[in-house]
Parts: structure tokens; C-alpha cells; sequence
């Protein structure tokens, strides 16, 4: 198209140009200032996966030319255009050659067929999570971002399951095959029939790349072309709070409401970042509230977040409208510098839909976790100041296939990556735990008050002398049913060695109390365990399909 439009201006100058030449050249003209047209690739990796690559307008042909051999695909093939040559190379190779070479990188119709989130591969091993959470891969273009039922593939990758902590950047396209769709058919779509709404400071490479490298989910969301606009805060409210969004109705300095604002950005930055909805409850029942003045909102909240989060965290702000009404959205990053601390002292977590103070614990491991990173980089330079010979090139590995997700239904949970491993206090388990909720893995008797042990099931970490009145709730619902001996094996619903106690709602949402039996004889007893940490043989027991 560009080599037409170059020969078209090159007749144009030199008064050679036939009428219906320059209606085209006009034609192409208005359509230029109008639409950005970007070049870019579809490339099939291994399994037959599709992966879009999309580049700057002003990337020299040969650049791409250079791109496609580095993913082996063949030079004859290059000199006589040929279209399609099959896999050539591993996802994750061409996640990173395409990033390399200044790429947007996305997981074509990622839960579709030739998606790399496709349902139908049962294969084992970290790939899985390695093909939706890769830094390389900046967005995942799925075909669910309109449904009506509970669980989407955006859901899925929204940053609160533990196997998939980075929340993905949902997009839809039409990946047209024709210039108009055969009406009524959901497969096939004409150009722009399904397309994403991106706001953006501009109309430019640049400006479109960087929404998708940025933490501010709110700037995406489908086009309609007739109906109401896509609302974005009623498709989070439908959610409810997790470990990843909250909301708050008011952020009044009155009640503390503008300081519980403060908690979750120190929290968020703390724990895995997060979104929060300011100006609307997380109640579906009560009408948005909104904020009446979102840019004056913007401002004082910026201003208490620099005066008051240490060190220095950055968080981006939108307006968004939903029930015609003003919400601000807040989009706390998982920040590099932890831990983060409000006023100075006040250091806190964000454990599922709760925000609460670290304890002692807590505190050093996100201390463990700080000294880590900053060590990481000086042991890469140390390891290639001792090696810096060249070492040959190894085989890539075997790619496996990533977690299935239904086109157009509830994506699956993921199954255990490798048998449980034989961690403290949980050898003898031939199923993993679930990966949500808490287990009280010792108790001890210290002048008559009792002291336990409390293991997240999310990420592992213990935290000891915890008693009822210092817990906080999930934790204190723990320990008021085990002081109170109220577990008895009589009322569990089992399947095999596992098993279903209760069953019950939080804040709208189901949470599982759940039990299992290890080799050894011991019991596990599994409290407030939420959907998004069931997986495998647990679904069977909690009841979900």
C-alpha cells in the first residue's frame, strides 16, 4: 500500500497522473488522517499458536525481514513472499525476538483455537504459566470480553490467581477474513465488527504501546458502535473486592474514608498492585455515587499519596463514567521498593478482599524479598565476569502447551504444575493444597492464651504468634472454630481424601472450608479458600463445574 502511494506522489509531481489515479490518491489521503496504520506479522509458533507482532509505521521492511529469520522462518521463503510456512520456533523465542525488535506483542484469540490459552492441551510444567505471563508479551486478544457469565478469560488473568499473579492487558479484535461478517455468525467477523476502544494521548505507535506497558487496565475496552459504551466499573463490580481491586464509595477525610484509600495503595503496592474504584461500593444492589469533581479528586489524592506513602510509589489515574456518573480509578503498580509504609510506620498487606498491617512475618519477608532483588542483578554481572567465554548454544526445550480456557465460557482452573512438593508441614499430600485461604499449622500454649502458627496458602508464608484477638478476620474465623473444637469429620462431605466442611458467602462471593488427609494420617483443614485457589481435584469436591 505505501509503495502505491509513494508511486502515486511520484506521478502526482511529475503531472502524469490519470484521473482515476488521483481520485485513489485522494482517497488514500483522507483515509491516512484518519486511520494509523500500523505493520506487523502473525506468526505461527510451536502447537500452532498465533502471536501478533505490530511495529512502529516507521520500521524500515528490512528490520522485519530480519525479525522473521531470526524466528527460522526459511530465506526462500522471504524472497518469494510466501504467506505461510508453518512453525518455525518456540512461543516463548518469538515473544522475545518480536519484543526485541520494539514489538507490540499479543497472544492472538488467546482462548480461540491457535490461542496460546486454547481449550483442548493437557500438558504439565511452568510453560503453561510462562505462555500468558511472560514479561516479553504485553496483551492477550480474547474473544470473551462481552459475555454474560461470572468467569472470563480477562478474569482469569486478572491478577488474582496465585499460579498467575501478572495481570494481562484483555483486548478484542475481529481477525477479519473478510471485509464484512456473515451476519448472525460469531466466528466470522468483517473489519472492525470487534474491535478495542483504546484511550490514548495520541493516535500513535508510541501512545499505543505504552497503554499496554503501563498498570491502567481502564484505558481498554471494547468498542460498540451503538449501544451504551463498555462499563468498565460495572464489569469490576460483577468481580466484587479481591486481592487486586477495591473500592471505596466516598473519600471523604471524615471517617477515615480518604485514609482507608491511603491503606490500599500502601497495600497493593505491598502485595501484587491493584486497581481501586473510587466514588462506588462494591455492592451491585446500590446505585454508583460517583465523584463530583474527579479532577479536583485526582489532585488531593495525588498529594496525600506523595506526602504520605514512603518511598515514593508511582500510580496512574483515570476518569471513568458508569450510571452516568464520575468514578476515579487508581492503578497501584506491585512496587520495586518494598515494603511500602504509610506515615512513615504503618506497613500493610492486602490478603484476598482485605486489607490489614503486616505483622512481624510478614514484614521480613518483604524485607527477604527487597535484599533479593537488589542481589539479583550483582550475581548476573558476578556470573559473567566468571564465564565469559561464549558457551555453546543448547537445544531449546520441549514447549508445552498453556493453561486451557473455553472460547466463550468459564476458563479452567489450572492444575497442579509438578507433584506437591514435600514442604514443611505439608508431606504425605498427594494432591496440592488449595492455593487461597489459610491453615493453622501449629498451636501452642504460652500462660493460657494460645498462640498459632498461620500459613497463606497463597504464597506459602507463615506467620507465628498469632492469637484471636491480635488475628485479623480470616484469620480470627480460623481460630475461633479451632479453640472452639468444632471440627469433626462426621460433618465433611468427602471424595476420597478430600473433602468439603463449609460452604458459605463473604462479601457475595463463595468461600470453602476445606479438608484433606494426608499418607501419614494427619488432617488438613483448609479455611476461607476462594475459587480462584481451587484447582484440579478440589473443583469436585467445592462443587464447581
Amino acid at each position: 500500500m505505501m509503495q502505491e502511494i509513494s508511486d502515486l506522489q511520484r506521478w502526482e509531481a511529475a503531472g502524469r497522473l490519470r484521473p482515476e489515479e488521483k481520485t485513489r490518491l485522494d482517497e488514500y489521503r483522507r483515509v491516512r488522517e484518519n486511520v494509523l496504520v500500523l505493520p506487523g506479522m502473525e506468526v505461527t509458533a510451536t502447537f500452532g499458536f498465533h502471536i501478533l507482532g505490530i511495529f512502529d509505521p516507521e520500521t524500515p521492511v528490512r528490520v522485519l525481514e530480519h525479525v522473521l529469520l531470526r524466528l527460522n522462518v526459511p530465506l526462500e521463503a522471504l524472497d518469494i513472499g510466501e504467506t505461510e510456512v508453518g512453525a518455525t520456533t518456540d512461543v516463548l523465542n518469538v515473544y522475545r525476538v518480536l519484543a526485541e525488535a520494539g514489538g507490540l506483542v499479543i497472544a492472538a484469540h488467546a482462548n480461540s483455537s491457535n490461542g496460546v490459552a486454547m481449550f483442548g492441551f493437557d500438558f504439565g510444567g511452568q510453560t503453561k504459566i510462562a505462555y500468558t505471563q511472560d514479561p516479553n508479551l504485553h496483551a492477550l486478544e480474547v474473544t470473551d470480553l462481552e459475555t454474560t457469565r461470572k468467569r472470563t478469560t480477562a478474569s482469569f488473568f486478572s491478577g488474582s490467581r496465585p499460579q498467575y499473579p501478572r495481570r494481562m492487558h484483555c483486548i478484542q479484535g475481529s481477525d477479519a477474513h473478510r471485509i464484512h461478517g456473515i451476519p448472525g455468525n460469531r466466528q466470522h467477523f468483517g473489519v472492525g465488527e470487534r474491535a478495542t476502544e483504546v484511550l490514548m494521548g495520541e493516535v500513535s505507535f508510541r501512545a499505543l504501546k505504552e497503554v499496554f506497558l503501563g498498570q491502567d487496565f481502564a484505558r481498554t475496552r471494547p468498542f460498540r458502535r451503538t449501544a451504551e459504551p463498555f462499563d468498565y466499573v460495572a464489569s469490576a463490580r460483577k468481580e466484587g473486592p479481591t486481592i487486586v481491586q477495591s473500592f471505596h464509595e466516598q473519600m471523604t477525610r471524615q471517617g477515615g474514608r480518604l485514609h482507608a484509600i491511603m491503606r490500599d495503595v500502601v497495600a497493593f503496592a505491598n502485595t501484587n498492585g491493584g486497581t481501586i474504584y473510587v466514588g462506588v461500593s462494591p455492592n451491585t444492589r446500590v446505585g454508583v455515587r460517583g465523584i463530583d469533581k474527579p479532577d479536583e479528586a485526582i489532585a488531593e489524592l495525588r498529594a496525600e499519596i506523595e506526602r504520605l506513602v514512603t518511598p515514593p510509589i508511582e500510580v496512574s489515574f483515570n476518569v471513568v463514567h458508569s450510571g452516568g456518573k464520575s468514578v476515579v480509578v487508581i492503578s497501584v503498580p506491585k512496587g520495586p521498593d518494598v515494603p511500602y509504609a504509610l506515615e512513615g510506620s504503618n506497613i500493610y498487606l492486602r490478603q484476598e478482599a482485605e486489607t490489614s498491617l503486616a505483622m512481624r512475618d510478614e514484614i521480613v519477608s518483604l524485607i527477604a524479598r527487597a535484599v533479593s532483588h537488589q542481589e539479583a542483578p550483582e550475581a548476573a554481572v558476578a556470573q559473567v565476569e566468571e564465564a565469559p567465554q561464549a558457551q555453546p548454544a543448547q537445544p531449546e526445550p520441549q514447549a508445552q502447551a498453556p493453561e486451557p480456557v473455553v472460547e466463550g465460557a468459564a476458563p479452567n482452573e489450572a492444575p497442579a504444575e509438578e507433584p506437591p512438593a514435600e514442604t514443611d508441614g505439608h508431606a504425605g499430600l498427594t494432591v496440592e493444597p488449595p492455593r487461597t485461604g489459610v491453615e493453622i499449622v501449629d498451636t501452642v500454649q504460652r500462660k493460657g492464651v494460645a498462640y498459632h502458627t498461620m500459613c497463606d496458602l497463597r504464597n506459602g508464608g507463615k506467620v507465628q504468634n498469632v492469637t484471636r484477638a491480635s488475628a485479623r478476620r480470616l484469620w480470627r474465623y480460623a481460630i475461633a472454630l479451632k479453640e472452639k473444637h468444632t471440627f469433626q469429620e462426621d460433618k465433611v462431605t468427602w471424595h476420597g481424601d478430600l473433602g468439603l466442611w463449609h460452604k458459605y458467602l463473604r462479601a457475595g462471593r463463595p468461600h470453602y472450608d476445606l479438608v484433606q488427609k494426608g499418607t501419614n494420617g494427619d488432617v488438613h483443614i483448609y479455611y476461607g479458600v476462594t475459587e480462584d485457589g481451587i484447582h484440579g481435584p478440589w473443583r469436585t469436591v467445592a462443587g464447581i463445574e
